[in-house]
């Protein structure tokens, strides 16, 4: 939170203000800060082919929302500030201010008119805030969930500009800005409409092909009885990896484990693909490290995900992933493993892959965050709280970081042979479920949180399906999850 209110004048390009432009607008406003809006006539609007393209590329993918590429018109808001505390420059002049001013800049541009030819040319752009044309002070990876498209990657990359720019304005409001070392970028530049027709279409015909042919995503959980150093302590999947398998019209992902009286359970997403959504069921396991038949255990009306199972003060708890209701709900088990309770609302907004961690006296929640816009798997937020019910109260560094190789977690803490917590995180360079790494949690409190860059998970081993995305262990019990090629049924294509 801010430790200030602070008097804004954003610069934006007056005859080609987009949507984001005025998201920002009313995300600064909304966190009290008194916005003046001061229009740039010489910014000149994106061409339009690129807005057509865009345009019809929504329609393609049945995107009704307003897009935050759209123009909309010049935005006016009160009258200019005689004494500003701070400037933001949307124009792409980043031209210099008499008062301290906040820049945005693309893979080292000035000008997100570059973007739309950087995501259909496959690049993943590095987004920076540059205070007063020389310090970076904010930077993020964002995430693009589908690449098959530009207008939905450009929609992801200016869902997090949004994000960077409000936490640049808060950390400047608080007296917390540091300037970042400069990083290499890739300085090549690309042109639209070669780009996209060379990259994109391509992209964009294989990506459909694909989908004509296989299911859009199907997972697999493998499971391995394992009394040395795991994943954790080797950084690699190794062997001994069976299998957990399904019937095809459903798959089975995010695996927990929980041992209780002597057993072992599994806790899986159940995902039927006719259902469109998933629920949680329970693999329990015999003496002899058999898996039994999977049972369903708890279904709610919207897609539930990440069953991550712990025990607390006495009881037995969950607290799965819900995003799609809005809301992080906590369960009590009332008789476990198949009836459970809802208990309480812990957290408001999409928040995915919540994950739970008793440090320093207090309780701890790791999640994502959408933001409001763009991908649900870049950007990394912190709650506290004294008991398991709340309140939770959100970090005051929030968000944390918003970088798709390292934000959303990929399963719960644990500590490895030496001593180091850490946690697997989800590496989405290659797309969602590319990968996974392990980062260490080196100080966290209420005023600080460090984690090391993460060390990616090596695949090598047995493990069929190298594309990762979740890491668990219990006792000797190891669990991992990686995306299959599955063929779509003849009568599914015929259908679609």
């Amino acid at each position: 939170m801010s430790g200030r209110h602070l008097a804004i004048e954003v610069i934006v390009p007056g005859r080609c203000a987009q949507y984001w432009h005025q998201v920002l607008l009313e995300r600064l406003a909304a966190a009290g800060h008194a916005v003046a809006v001061v229009t740039d006539e010489v910014a000149d609007p994106w061409p339009a082919w690129v807005n057509g393209t865009l345009g019809l590329e929504r329609r393609l993918f049945r995107r009704r929302a307003q897009a935050l590429a759209s123009q909309i018109e010049p935005l006016v808001s009160g009258t200019r500030h005689v004494a500003p505390n701070l400037g933001v420059d949307l124009s792409g002049n980043a031209s210099v201010q008499d008062v301290p001013t906040l820049a945005l800049r693309c893979d080292g541009a000035y000008d997100v008119h570059v973007l739309p030819a950087l995501v259909a040319a496959g690049r993943l752009p590095v987004l920076e805030v540059v205070l007063d044309g020389v310090n970076v002070v904010g930077r993020a990876w964002p995430m693009i969930d589908r690449r098959e498209a530009v207008s939905l990657g450009v929609e992801d990359v200016l869902a997090r500009a949004i994000t960077l720019l409000v936490s640049a304005v808060e950390t400047f409001a608080a007296n917390r800005l540091n300037p970042h070392e400069d990083i290499a970028t890739d300085q090549t530049e690309h042109q639209f409409l070669p780009a996209y027709l060379t990259c994109a279409l391509p992209r964009l015909g294989r990506e459909a092909w694909r989908r004509l042919r296989f299911r859009q995503a199907h997972w697999r959980v493998g499971y391995r009885f394992h009394d040395g150093p795991g994943v954790v302590d080797t950084g690699r999947l190794g062997t001994g990896w069976r299998v957990l398998m399904d019937a095809g019209d459903r798959f089975y992902a995010d695996p927990f484990v929980f041992h209780w009286q002597g057993r072992v359970f599994l806790f899986v997403e159940d995902y039927p693909h006719a259902a469109g959504k998933a629920v949680i069921s329970v693999v329990p396991f015999s003496a002899s490290g058999v898996p039994q038949a999977a049972r369903v255990i708890l279904e709610e009306p919207h897609h539930l995900s990440y069953p991550q199972v712990f025990d607390w003060e006495g009881s037995i708890w969950m607290l799965p992933e819900a995003s799609a209701s809005g809301k992080l709900t906590l369960y009590r088990a009332e008789d476990f493993p198949d009836r459970w309770r809802a208990e309480a609302v812990l957290v408001e907004g999409e928040i995915s892959d919540a994950t739970l961690l008793a440090h320093g006296g207090r309780l701890w929640l790791f999640a994502t965050d959408r933001d409001g816009f763009g991908s649900t798997s870049d950007t990394l937020v912190i709650f506290e709280a004294e008991a398991l019910t709340g309140p939770w109260r959100p970090h005051r560094l929030n968000p944390i970081l918003i970088d798709r190789r390292s934000a959303r977690p990929g399963g719960a803490f644990v500590r490895d042979c030496v001593g180091r917590l850490l946690m697997p995180v989800q590496d989405g360079t290659l797309g969602y479920g590319g990968g996974l790494g392990l980062s260490e949690l080196l100080a966290l409190d209420s005023d600080t949180v460090q984690f090391s860059p993460p060390i990616p998970v090596l695949t090598d081993g047995d493990w069929p399906y190298p594309r990762i995305h979740t890491l668990n262990r219990s006792g000797p019990l190891e669990v991992i999850d990686g995306i299959v090629p599955i063929r779509r049924p003849l009568r599914e294509n015929s259908a679609s």
